[in-house]
Formats: C-alpha cells, structure tokens, sequence
C-alpha cells in the first residue's frame, strides 16, 4: 500500500507536468470548498509559487442552494491565499425551482451547465479537481488526465484528477501535517458537502449522506460533464 508521502509526490509529478505543458493562466481548479479540493487547489498554489507562476485559479459553483458555512470558509480562504476564484452561478431562477425533485435536471441546471459557461468564459484550458476513486463506484475507473473535447456543447478542455488515488483518511492526515483550515460543517458529523437539499451527515459510508437518488445516477451525470 502506497504512503501518504508517495501519494503526494505523484500529484505533485502530475501537476508539474501540467504546469511545464501548459499555461497557468488557463488553469483553474474546481473548488467546492470541501476538504478535498481545497487539499488538490493548496498543493496546487505551492506548485506554483515554487515555480514563481502567480496565485492560482479557481472556479466555484454557487448553485443558490450551498450550504452558507461553506460559501464563507471558501471566501475567507479565497482572500487569505489570494484566490483568484471566478464564481459561476445558475442561469435558472431558484423561485420555485424544484429543487432535488429531478436529480439529473437540477443537477444539469444548477451544476453543470454554469460549470460549462464558466470554463467558456474563463478560458480554461485544464480544470484540476479533487475527486478520488474510492468515493462512488463511478469515480472508480477514473483516469488522472481526461480529455473532454468529445462532451457535447463544452469547451475543448481537459480534467487533471491528482488524488485519484488518495483516501479520505489521506485527505485529513495531510490537513493535519500542513495546518489546512476546513468548513467547520465537518466538526459537526459531516463527511461530504453538497447542495442543501442533498446533503445530511449520514450514517455510513463517507457519501451516505448524499442523496440516494442523485448517487445513483452519477454515471448519466458524469457523461454531461459533472466531475
């Protein structure tokens, strides 16, 4: 079984690779304000600062329904790091909207399409997210660089997966070693943050507090472009 420690050193292989092959201007990590991505956006500012290349880049979905602890942990992090995050929001009205009614609309709606716009508007080129195998099945066969020019209607870009191979028990050691602030939602039973009206603390597994509905369709999802 891989350390900590080697784990580290190939998402730090990977993202030098990505910083040597490509412009760190068109790179932007896909922050939820979660622990995982803010582990994949921190490792990602040292490598550039390393490297003398700038503060890094991120884009946020703000669906209109997140959780407010972590709206606020992601901005006051985005101004402590000096984020230059872009925040991309729903084209839709939440007046009325049925919310988590229809999992793969709303998520479509409220996820994916501003994601789209947004990797359009920034011009990004690469998108790093924190997602790991072993969170959903679906996640399981996942490669660490995948191009997604073939997604209908999305931007020609591609997604840099460096803790593919990380566990949640990694995640937190790693916010212990380096002192990582996180959403305090996790000091109070849980595990992973989604919108509101999907996410409980759960009683299982690390995503059980997610709901079922959603995590069952996260294949269709996933072919539309959700990471």
């Amino acid at each position: 079984m891989q350390t900590l420690e080697h784990k580290l050193e190939a998402s730090e292989t990977l993202l030098l690779s990505l910083l040597e092959s490509h412009d760190p201007n068109a790179v932007r990590v896909a922050w939820t304000g979660g622990k995982d991505s803010t582990t994949a956006l921190f490792i990602w500012k040292a490598v550039l600062a390393h490297a003398g290349k700038g503060a890094p880049r991120a884009i946020s979905l703000d669906t209109g329904c997140k959780f407010p602890e972590v709206l606020a942990f992601r901005d006051a992090m985005t101004r402590e790091w000096g984020v230059d995050l872009f925040v991309a929001r729903p084209g839709v009205s939440l007046s009325g909207y049925p919310l988590a009614r229809d999992p793969v609309s709303c998520c479509r709606e409220l996820k994916i399409e501003p994601l789209k716009r947004a990797i359009g508007e920034t011009e990004t080129r690469v998108l790093i997210t924190g997602i790991r195998h072993d969170e959903h099945p679906d996640r399981a066969g996942r490669s660490s660089l995948e191009q997604r020019d073939t997604l209908s209607g999305w931007p020609a870009h591609m997604v840099c997966n460096p803790l593919l191979d990380w566990t949640e028990t990694d995640i937190w050691a790693f916010h212990a070693r380096f002192g990582l602030a996180h959403c305090p939602l996790y000091d109070h039973g849980y595990r992973s943050l989604g919108c509101m009206p999907c996410t409980t603390r759960g009683q299982g597994g690390e995503r059980s507090g997610r709901a079922a509905a959603k995590e069952a369709h996260m294949a269709q999802l996933s072919s539309l472009g959700y990471f």
